[in-house]
């Protein structure tokens, strides 16, 4: 049954990322209505609670036995993730996860097949392609406004997050690849389609970090990493993420076409400048967004897209498979950096429907 009214969600994991979620939610309350939330540190929970008011659950047993829950919001550190999702997917419930959805291919398969053995949801970030700024893009591509795309060069050079982020340790463990680099091979992938076959190369940078509070921690994943795809539309593409470099004028999204180039500023916020080039001009041009974007990230978006997706009963954009083809993806680049040859990508997708207002 597609049911009826708000989504109710619960929200698995208090830390930083989790008040823009609660605070994005809270503005669309035809369409979520926040139940609960837990984490293993009961402080956090609370906190949230106090400030976004809803239910603290014991643990996750409990959460997944609330009638009233109906979607998970896994926000649960990158290593968390299976383990979390797995049990809220077994427990009969829609799962939204934060990005990776998975530390593996494997793994990933498993949920999403999980998913549907079950009849349930499994959505995943990044959402980022469902912005303004890039449906845009898409749209132009759509359109034929660069003619035949043939190579694309995106960039993520996210700087040294420790500079910001509270605990930075778990972030660099997993990666620039897998923390960063999953947004723009989200929307490469969403308008490029899926890729046959990547190489990479990566290096440990600057090994030794500290963190805000002083805590010292040595890296062992590389914090740069260069990924290079084949797609198996025919396209080419360069991808670069680093912990290391940034902020710097390298950024965003590069198509380049047979008549036009398009670059998009940013793969990440939903207000990100497009503009074009044309064959044989050196004048960017600034195009108008499909629709007055969202400042940032409006990370309630695939919630809102996920609600509507079930009560209309329709498949929802942000899809399992796509999020399981961007993990191999990026175990791949790491595979092919470590054996020096390139590595072959088994995984397909059906490609998400553009967003109503970019058609």
């Amino acid at each position: 049954m597609a049911g009826s009214g708000p989504l109710g969600v619960a929200i698995v994991g208090c830390g930083n990322i989790s008040r823009g979620y609660a605070r994005t939610m809270a503005a669309h309350p035809n369409e979520i209505r926040l139940v609960g939330c837990f984490d293993i540190q009961p402080q956090a929970a609370q906190a949230l609670a106090a400030e976004f008011p809803c239910r603290v659950y014991k643990n996750l047993i409990e959460l997944t036995k609330d009638a009233a829950v109906e979607a998970v919001v896994n926000l649960t550190i990158h290593d968390a993730h299976v383990n979390v999702t797995t049990a809220c997917l077994k427990a009969g419930k829609h799962v939204h996860s934060e990005k990776p959805l998975a530390m593996d291919a494997r793994s990933a398969a498993r949920m999403a097949a999980l998913a549907k053995k079950k009849k349930v949801r499994l959505s995943a970030a990044p959402i980022t392609f469902m912005g303004e700024c890039q449906q845009t893009a898409w749209k132009m591509i759509r359109e034929n406004k660069l003619g035949t795309v043939r190579v694309a060069y995106a960039e993520m050079n996210w700087g040294r997050i420790e500079n910001w982020h509270p605990n930075p340790a778990p972030f660099y463990k997993v990666g620039a690849l897998f923390d960063i680099g999953v947004y723009p091979l989200t929307v490469l992938t969403t308008i490029l389609g899926p890729v046959k076959r990547v190489m990479g190369f990566g290096k440990v940078v600057w090994p030794d970090r500290t963190s805000k509070s002083g805590q010292k921690f040595r890296l062992k994943t590389p914090d740069w990493m260069c990924g290079y795809l084949e797609f198996a539309s025919g396209p080419i593409a360069r991808l670069t993420a680093s912990f290391y470099v940034g902020p710097t004028k390298q950024h965003g999204i590069e198509f380049h076409g047979d008549t036009a180039t398009l670059h998009l500023s940013t793969a990440h916020d939903f207000n990100g400048k497009v503009q074009l080039r044309m064959f044989g001009s050196n004048d960017w041009i600034e195009q108008p967004l499909a629709k007055a974007p969202y400042p940032g990230v409006e990370w309630a978006r695939g919630l809102t897209e996920l609600h509507n997706a079930i009560r209309t009963d329709r498949p929802h954009r942000a899809s399992a498979e796509q999020a399981v083809h961007v993990v191999e993806i990026v175990e791949g680049i790491y595979k092919a950096a470590r054996r020096g040859r390139p590595v072959a990508i088994k995984s397909k997708f059906k490609a998400p429907a553009p967003m109503d207002w970019a058609m």
